[in-house]
């Protein structure tokens, strides 16, 4: 097996050694683990494509690059460029440092790289690694990502839905903030929606006099409504998300059809 794997917290990230680890066991001793990831950080860019101008990219290693751009850019790159002989059998990305549940996923880089690989007809997948109180406390805050992450990998790929249709469906999981010992199990929800908190900007003001705002979040450990993924990683669930790059509401169709046509 030929897997691609990238992620939003750059080149340099430690849950990028942690994916190796998990694309290495899952491709198994005869398949390739190739690395196209971000120079720097891009958090928070969403499904970003940087079609204004270049993007340089530079070969670190044997089978690892650094792409300047989002992580949209380096599955791009990975396919069309360092893969261009033969495409990737799946693309992961991640694994993220935080949670990638409720709302988040909607500004996630890390998402913006496996929805790119969907865009592209390819099986994909985004892990990210809540983080807590707890996973503070352990010698490396990925623990269940480490111990779990392989094996939910090989549960998508054996029973997961990977139909050949316009917008592939992908796949989002989220490990929970405690050890790995302490995982419950794994279930499938539905994104959730914090509805106690959004993000806003503080103003700061620079020593030279100007003005800046940074962009600040709110709490993250609540849990949202059942048979949801923020409450399942609060409650120690690994969750696991279909998703697809379709926006539309199907479930308003019909009925602004009627209002409309």
């Amino acid at each position: 097996m030929r897997i691609l794997i990238t992620n939003d917290d750059g080149i340099n990230a430690p849950g990028l050694s942690v994916l190796e680890a998990i694309a290495a066991e899952v491709a198994g001793a005869a398949g390739e683990v190739w690395t196209v990831a971000p120079a720097f950080e891009q958090s928070g860019v969403g499904h970003k494509i940087s079609y204004t101008h270049p993007t340089m990219i530079a070969e670190l290693g044997p089978r690892r690059y650094a792409a300047e751009g989002s992580p949209a850019d380096c599955v791009l790159a990975g396919i069309f460029d360092v893969l261009s002989d033969a495409r990737p059998d799946l693309v992961l990305s991640g694994v993220n440092r935080g949670n990638n549940s409720g709302e988040n996923t909607l500004y996630s880089g890390t998402i913006g790289g496996a929805m790119e690989a969907a865009l592209q007809g390819l099986p994909a997948i985004a892990l990210s690694q809540f983080m807590g109180p707890r996973t503070m406390e352990l010698d490396t805050p990925f623990e269940a990502a480490i111990h779990h992450g392989a094996r939910v990998v090989r549960q998508l790929l054996d029973h997961g839905h990977w139909e050949n249709r316009a917008y592939r469906t992908f796949y989002n999981v989220n490990f929970p903030p405690c050890g790995a010992a302490e995982v419950k199990g794994t279930k499938v929800v539905a994104q959730g929606f914090r509805d106690y908190t959004t993000f806003s900007v503080e103003p700061v003001q620079s020593p030279a006099g100007r003005r800046f705002l940074w962009i600040k979040g709110g709490p993250q450990h609540l849990p949202t409504g059942p048979g949801t993924d923020v409450t399942a990683n609060v409650e120690g669930y690994i969750s696991v998300t279909p998703m697809r790059a379709d926006l539309t509401a199907h479930d308003q169709l019909d009925t602004l059809r009627e209002r409309l046509e």
